[in-house]
């Protein structure tokens, strides 16, 4: 697959690492059925340029180079209080002297603070022009498309990018990422019988599907949930992973068996903690010295370890797992992390 046709930014320098973490494998072999388990390995996608680093990075390559070329001043963008991806468009806005403006569901109610840690203190620190908080179920690209209607009005232009990045333009940053995989695997000796993926907005895990098939590289790819569960989020990754290789001209059609999606580790709710989340960021932090955020990283390795203890990886396997960032997102957590607060949810 030829990417070069595309507008590109580059905002990483070469390729982000791949790991064995032994550690951490040890002790999820320690709590798996016969006390053996799979050999885990990662991608380091948090090491990815605009900080600091995270999966967004490589999709924003696509979406800012097609904004400049169209002349716009403005990125125009939306997530939720802490999102990830917010922070790193406003970090690319900066680096390419733009500006910025969020539109923030709060999907949470009473969830938004203008005093939060995290990610929100980092809008503020780099210096976001404006945020506008709507209510959970809010019609997104209406609200973003309005901010883009005043901004045109103030004789400026605006390019307004989706939540998460996600559509056939931003998922060809992942269809790098396989590519990108496929030459590391080889360089370095290394196959992996399964990768395992966050599934939320669909960019990454449609992106990363898309470029699977298309360089025919024939590895399981298991997106986790982080918001949905499979009946919800499957239509989507096929959807997201279709437009990508329509995109890319690639002639074929996304199996519905290619699209592998788990659920049940991202509730009670969207970003609200739960106990499996808190130990893997304990095991991982602990183990490895990877730091994981509790609204999508941490709900993702929960997944993993899930699946292994399940016997879903059988012992030696080896499971690759692409750590998408997040760091900032701990610090909005700190009690629900160190186990201070009150009840949280199995």
């Amino acid at each position: 697959m030829d990417l070069s046709r595309f507008p590109r930014r580059r905002y990483t320098e070469g390729f982000t690492p791949l790991e064995p973490m032994p550690r951490f494998s040890a002790a999820l072999a320690a709590t798996c059925p016969g006390g053996r388990g799979p050999e885990v390995w990662v991608k380091r996608d948090d090491m990815l340029g605009l900080a600091p680093g995270g999966n967004k990075t490589r999709k924003l390559e696509f979406l800012v180079a097609d904004a400049l070329a169209r002349g716009a001043d403005t990125l125009v963008t939306c997530g939720a209080p802490q999102s990830n991806h917010c922070r790193i468009t406003l970090a690319a806005a900066i680096r390419e002297g733009l500006k910025c403006r969020f539109v923030i569901e709060e999907r949470v109610p009473g969830s938004f603070s203008e005093d939060a840690n995290g990610n929100h203190f980092l809008f503020r620190l780099m210096g976001v022009e404006d945020l506008v908080v709507v209510p959970a179920g809010t019609d997104m690209a209406a609200a973003m498309q309005r901010v883009a209607d005043e901004l045109v009005a103030a004789g400026r232009k605006a390019y307004i990018i989706p939540g998460g990045g996600s559509n056939a333009l931003g998922g060809l940053g992942y269809v790098a990422c396989a590519q990108e995989l496929q030459q590391q695997g080889f360089d370095q000796g290394v196959r992996f019988d399964a990768v395992v993926v966050g599934s939320g907005s669909s960019g990454t895990h449609g992106g990363l599907l898309a470029g699977f098939l298309g360089e025919r590289f024939d590895v399981p790819l298991i997106g986790i949930g982080v918001s949905r569960d499979p009946e919800q989020q499957a239509p989507l990754v096929l959807r997201e992973a279709q437009a990508v290789c329509d995109l890319l001209g690639l002639d074929l059609r996304v199996p519905t068996e290619a699209v592998r999606c788990v659920g049940g580790y991202w509730q009670p709710k969207y970003s609200l903690p739960n106990a499996r989340m808190i130990e893997a960021v304990q095991m991982l932090a602990r183990t490895e010295a990877l730091i994981l955020d509790p609204v999508y990283t941490g709900k993702i390795l929960a997944g993993l370890i899930g699946l292994a203890r399940e016997g879903v990886f059988a012992a030696g396997q080896r499971v690759l797992f692409l750590h998408t960032g997040g760091l900032p997102g701990v610090f909005a957590y700190t009690d629900v992390l160190l186990g201070r607060t009150g009840e949280v949810a199995p």
